[in-house]
C-alpha cells in the first residue's frame, strides 16, 4: 500500500467514515478541539516585528541614528526642523510599537492562561474553579486573593504549607478538630 492511500485511509478512519469504526470516532472526536493554524497578516506581521524591534541590531541602528542626528545639530545650527525631526519620528514609532507590543503580550498572555489551564485541569487534586479565573473582575479576584490566603495560613497552623489541598479540606479539618 503506497503513502497516500494510507493517508486517505487514516484520514478517514480519524473523521469516523470508516465502517469498520462506525459511531465510534465521531463520539470520540466531539471534545476535541479542531485548531486552524492560520495566522492573520495582522498577526503574522505583529510577531515579525516585535521580534524585530527586540532584537540587538535594531537596537544598534536606533543607537546609530541618534547619533546621526545629534551630530547633524552642529550642522545646522541645532535647528527647530532638526529637533522635529527626532521628535516626529520617535513619536510616530512609539505610538505604532506600543499597538505591535500589546498584540505581542496579550498573545502571550492567553497562552500562558490557557498551559496553566491545562495543569489545573490535568491534575486531580487542583480546584478546576480557576480555570476561567482571568475573567473576573479586580474585586472578585481581590476576594479569592484573600481565599487563598486564608488556605495558607490554615495550611500553616497545620502541619506546614503542603498539607492542605483546598480551602473546603482546611475548613472541614478544623471543624473536625474543634469538635
Amino acid at each position: 500500500m503506497t503513502a497516500p492511500t494510507r493517508n486517505r485511509k487514516r484520514a478517514r478512519n480519524r473523521s469516523g467514515n470508516s465502517s469498520r469504526n462506525g459511531n465510534r470516532n465521531h463520539t470520540e472526536n466531539r471534545g476535541r478541539i479542531r485548531l486552524s493554524g492560520h495566522h492573520s497578516i495582522f498577526d503574522r506581521f505583529a510577531t515579525v516585528a516585535t521580534h524585530a524591534a527586540g532584537s540587538p541590531w535594531t537596537f544598534s541602528g536606533a543607537v546609530a541614528i541618534v547619533l546621526v542626528w545629534a551630530a547633524l545639530g552642529p550642522l545646522v545650527g541645532y535647528s527647530e526642523v532638526w529637533q522635529l525631526v527626532i521628535n516626529t519620528s520617535t513619536t510616530i514609532i512609539t505610538f505604532l510599537m506600543v499597538f505591535l507590543i500589546q498584540r505581542s503580550q496579550n498573545k502571550d498572555s492567553a497562552a500562558i492562561h490557557l498551559k496553566l489551564n491545562e495543569l489545573l485541569a490535568s491534575d486531580r487534586n487542583a480546584s478546576n474553579r480557576l480555570v476561567a479565573v482571568e475573567g473576573l473582575d479586580e474585586d472578585d479576584l481581590r476576594r479569592l486573593a484573600a481565599f487563598y490566603q486564608r488556605l495558607a495560613e490554615l495550611a500553616e497552623r497545620e502541619r506546614g504549607i503542603k498539607e492542605t489541598h483546598s480551602l473546603d479540606e482546611a475548613d472541614a479539618s478544623h471543624a473536625r478538630k474543634r469538635r
